[in-house]
C-alpha cells in the first residue's frame, strides 16, 4: 500500500478512460444517472464556464447548496482548474453566510434556493445588493471586494447572476486547450478545498486542505472497508462536511465505484434508494441511523445488500452499533479525525472483531503517526491513560486561512495536530474516545467524561438518545446534567434515572439534573452542540424555579 500523488481532476480523469461506462453518480429518487465518462464531459464544461467567467487558479469558489448534482460538478471543476472550492454550510443563516464569504476573501458563490426555513437567492441579495443593478460578472461589492460572480444553481433567471445552464454554455463555447493547459499548472500539493470548522464553538475557520491530502485519506477508508469497484455506497451526509466529501466522494473517487446519493437526508428516501440500487455501503451520523431504524417503513425494505459503512461525525453509542449491524447487515467501521485531518485520523477494520468495531475507534490510518499526550505535561502517555489525541502525516492540514496565530496553537513545532479530543490506547493499539477537553466535567475536583456515563445510560430501558454535560454549579464548580430522547410511547422520571444508576456507577457521576427533550440542537453536519445543551439546562433549571447548588 501506498499514498497515491494525484489531483482530483486526474483521478476524474483515470476513471472516465478505464471505466467510461459505469455508473458514477446516481440520483435513484429520480432516476438521474452518470457514468465517469458523461460526468467528466460535464465538469469540463463547467470548468471552462468558469474560466470563461474569470475564475484563475487559487480563486475561492463558494458552494452554498444541498446534495445536487453541481455540487460535485463544480467540486471536480474547481479541481481541474486549480481554484480552491469553499463549502458552505446549508444552514448558514445571514450572520454566518457573510462571516464567511468575507473571511474566505471569495471569488464566486454558487447556490442553490435553499432550505424550508432560509431563501438563499434573498440571502445573498441582502449581503450582496449590488447583484440587482449590475450586469453578470460585473459585481463590485464595497463589503466584498473579492467577490465577482454569483451562480444560481437551477433554471430560473435571477438579475445579477448566472444560472447554471448558463455555466454549461459558456464552458461548450471556449477552447478545450485552456483547460488542458490550466489543468498543468495544478499539483496535488495545491489546496483545492477550504472547510470551515462547525463553530460548535468560537468562530468557524478555513481549514486548507489539498488534493494529496484529501484523496488519500478517502482512499485509505476505502481500504480499511475493502472497497472495490463493485461497490455502491448511498451517501446521506452533507457533501458540505468532511464525512461527505472526504469520507465518502473521496473513497469512491479512488476506488472507481458508484456514489448513490440522497440530495437532503431523508430516512425513507434512504431506505428507499439502497433497497432500489442494492447498495453495499451506508454512510451516516447516529441520529441518521436511528431514524432508518425506527422508521415505521423500516420492514418493508431489504438492506441485504449492505455490507459495510461508517457511523461517525459524533461519538457512536455501542448499543446503537450492535443495532445497526444486526438489522441492517452491516460491518460498521469507526472513523476518527477531525476536519484539520482531512478527516479520518484512527479507523476500525472491515475485518476487526465485533467487539473492537464497536467499542473503540481502530487503529491509526497507515502513513500517520497518533499519539496520546498529557495535555498540562506535553509528555506521552502510557496505554490506558487518559490524554490528548495528537496526530502527525501527510493528513495535516496546511492551516487556517489567514489565521497563523490559530494554526500554530494547534499544530506544535514538531509538526502534531492537537485535536482537542480526549482518549486513551489500549494494549492492542487501537484507541477509545472518551470525550473533549472542554466537555469533560470536573465535578469538586473530580473529572468525569461525559461519554462513559452516556454509553452507561444507553441500557436503561426506553433511552433512545441521551448526551450528558456539565451543569455550572456554585459548590461544586460542575454538577453533570442528562439530556434524554425517550423512545415513542415511553414514560421516565427523574428517579427511575437515578435508582438504575445507584450502586453501579460512582456517585459523582451520577446525574444530578435530568431533561428530557424531544431532540438536541445540531449543527448542519449532525454534530450535537454541547455548547447549546449547556445553556438549555440553565434556562430549563430557571423555568422550573431551581437555583443550581
Amino acid at each position: 500500500m501506498e499514498l497515491i500523488n494525484r489531483t482530483l481532476g486526474g483521478w476524474l480523469e483515470y476513471w472516465a478512460e478505464k471505466a467510461p461506462d459505469r455508473e458514477y453518480i446516481v440520483y435513484s429518487d429520480r432516476d438521474l444517472r452518470f457514468t465517469w465518462k458523461q460526468f467528466n464531459k460535464r465538469v469540463d464544461e463547467a470548468a471552462l464556464g468558469f474560466l470563461a467567467i474569470g475564475v484563475k487558479k487559487g480563486d475561492h469558489v463558494g458552494i452554498w447548496a444541498q446534495n445536487v448534482p453541481e455540487w460535485l460538478t463544480y467540486m471536480y471543476a474547481c479541481a481541474k482548474i486549480g481554484a480552491v472550492y469553499v463549502t458552505v454550510n446549508t444552514n448558514y443563516k445571514q450572520a454566518e453566510l457573510e462571516y464567511l464569504v468575507s473571511n474566505s476573501d471569495m471569488h464566486t458563490l454558487c447556490i442553490t434556493d435553499g432550505t424550508w426555513d432560509s431563501n438563499y437567492v434573498d440571502m445573498t441579495y441582502e449581503m450582496l445588493p449590488e447583484l440587482r443593478s449590475c450586469q453578470r460578472g460585473q459585481l463590485r461589492s464595497e463589503r466584498f471586494p473579492f467577490m465577482r460572480n454569483v451562480v444560481y444553481i437551477g433554471q430560473e433567471k435571477f438579475r445579477g447572476m448566472y444560472s447554471s445552464a448558463e455555466l454549461l454554455l459558456l464552458g461548450r463555447t471556449m477552447d478545450k486547450q485552456l483547460l488542458y493547459d490550466t489543468e498543468k499548472t495544478v499539483d496535488p500539493d495545491d489546496v483545492i478545498m477550504m472547510q470551515y470548522t462547525s463553530g460548535t464553538t468560537g468562530f468557524p475557520k478555513g481549514v486548507m486542505l489539498t488534493h494529496y491530502s484529501l484523496s488519500n485519506n478517502g482512499y485509505l477508508t476505502g481500504e480499511h472497508m475493502a472497497f472495490t469497484e463493485k461497490d455502491k455506497l448511498c451517501v446521506c451526509v452533507p457533501l458540505f462536511h468532511c464525512f461527505g466529501v472526504t469520507l465518502a466522494t473521496m473513497n469512491c473517487l479512488t476506488h472507481g465505484c458508484t456514489e448513490v446519493m440522497v440530495e437532503r437526508f431523508d430516512a425513507l428516501v434512504v431506505l428507499a434508494s439502497v433497497h432500489k440500487e442494492r447498495c453495499t455501503a451506508l454512510y451516516g451520523v447516529p441520529t441518521m441511523f436511528i431514524a432508518e431504524m425506527h422508521h415505521p417503513m423500516f420492514n418493508l425494505f431489504d438492506m441485504s445488500s449492505l455490507r459495510t459503512g461508517i457511523m461517525a461525525g459524533s461519538l457512536c453509542p455501542i448499543e446503537l452499533m450492535k443495532q445497526v449491524s444486526e438489522k441492517m447487515y452491516m460491518r460498521v467501521t469507526s472513523v476518527y479525525g477531525l476536519t484539520e485531518s482531512s478527516p479520518g485520523m484512527t479507523q476500525t477494520r472491515i475485518d476487526d472483531s465485533f467487539e473492537v468495531r464497536t467499542q473503540t475507534v481502530g487503529r491509526p490510518y497507515e502513513f500517520t503517526e497518533v499519539k496520546v499526550v498529557n495535555p498540562e505535561t506535553g509528555e506521552e502517555c502510557p496505554d490506558h491513560v487518559n490524554g490528548e489525541i495528537c496526530c502527525r502525516g501527510y493528513l495535516v492540514m496546511k492551516g487556517y486561512y489567514k489565521n497563523p496565530q490559530a494554526t500554530a496553537e494547534v499544530i506544535d513545532k514538531d509538526g502534531f495536530l492537537h485535536s482537542g479530543d480526549v482518549g486513551l490506547r489500549d494494549s492492542d493499539g487501537n484507541y477509545r474516545i472518551t470525550g473533549r477537553i472542554k466537555d469533560m466535567i470536573i465535578r469538586g475536583g473530580e473529572n468525569v467524561y461525559p461519554r462513559e456515563v452516556e454509553e452507561f445510560l444507553y441500557h436503561l430501558q426506553g433511552v433512545k438518545d441521551v448526551q450528558i454535560v456539565g451543569v455550572d454549579s456554585p459548590k461544586y464548580g460542575e454538577e453533570v446534567g442528562a439530556f434524554i430522547i425517550l423512545h415513542e410511547g415511553v414514560t421516565m422520571d427523574d428517579v427511575t434515572v437515578r435508582d438504575f444508576c445507584r450502586g453501579k456507577i460512582a456517585r459523582h457521576k451520577i446525574p444530578k439534573y435530568i431533561f428530557f427533550v424531544k431532540e438536541f440542537p445540531m449543527t448542519g453536519s449532525g454534530k450535537i452542540q454541547k455548547f447549546k445543551l449547556k445553556e438549555m439546562s440553565l434556562q430549563l433549571l430557571k423555568e422550573q424555579g431551581i437555583t443550581p447548588a
